[in-house]
């Protein structure tokens, strides 16, 4: 697909920093032979935004912290509504949990085939075919009090928070908490299995429900 099946890291102080946003999109020459290496230049007039999954802001302890979130491997096409409003505001407010004394895991991707940018109409790949515009992007946030032995302290009280957006130009007619459901129907649409790591119990539980915490 041209792009990565999902992203995973670590939200917390030990990462953030005061470093600028670099803006420097690199082609990642670490991916074995025989896999598609995107540019920042098949990005170009398709009426889509280089749209980060470990957001930049997430990394800014160090230069070279910042410099990773650009390499290509994390990231995909996103309508420029979802990247810039919808997907940005939830991105804002996972550190502003940090921010409140939260440590979060986060996983975010895309799936489907099909998007609308800022061209109009769907658009089902870009860069002759080699990247594939995902229909829908998805995000799991666990969030956790800053502490240590993280699994061990995931309880039927965590909170984990899911989403399941479109990736459209009218995406922002809602707020992000709209598009919340919960991990167990994201796991049946992806086949994905999050939180394994914790204790099936604890997993039925905080899995079953969408999130109806705040959202700012």
């Amino acid at each position: 697909r041209g792009t990565p099946a999902w992203v995973a890291w670590h939200i917390s102080p030990e990462w953030n920093g005061t470093a600028p946003r670099c803006d420097c999109f690199a082609t990642d020459n670490g991916l074995p032979s025989g896999f598609y290496k995107a540019t920042t230049s098949n990005y170009t007039n398709t009426g889509f935004d280089r749209g980060h999954q470990c957001p930049s802001a997430d990394r800014d302890l160090t230069s070279a912290d910042n410099a990773s979130t650009f390499i290509m491997t994390n990231i995909m096409p996103q309508s420029p509504n979802l990247n810039q409003i919808t997907w940005a505001a939830l991105e804002t407010y996972c550190r502003t949990l940090m921010d409140a004394g939260n440590e979060l895991y986060v996983y975010s991707g895309g799936y489907g085939s099909g998007g609308t940018g800022s061209l109009g109409g769907v658009t089902t790949t870009i860069a002759g075919g080699a990247i594939t515009v995902p229909s829908n992007y998805w995000k799991v946030v666990v969030v956790l009090p800053q502490g240590s032995n993280d699994v061990a302290r995931v309880s039927t009280s965590t909170r984990v928070i899911a989403v399941n957006m479109p990736n459209n130009q009218t995406v922002n007619a809602q707020t992000w908490g709209y598009y919340r459901v919960s991990v167990a129907a994201l796991q049946n649409t992806l086949g994905y299995n999050f939180l394994s790591n914790v204790s099936t119990s604890i997993q039925n539980v905080i899995e079953a429900n969408a999130d109806t915490g705040p959202t700012q």
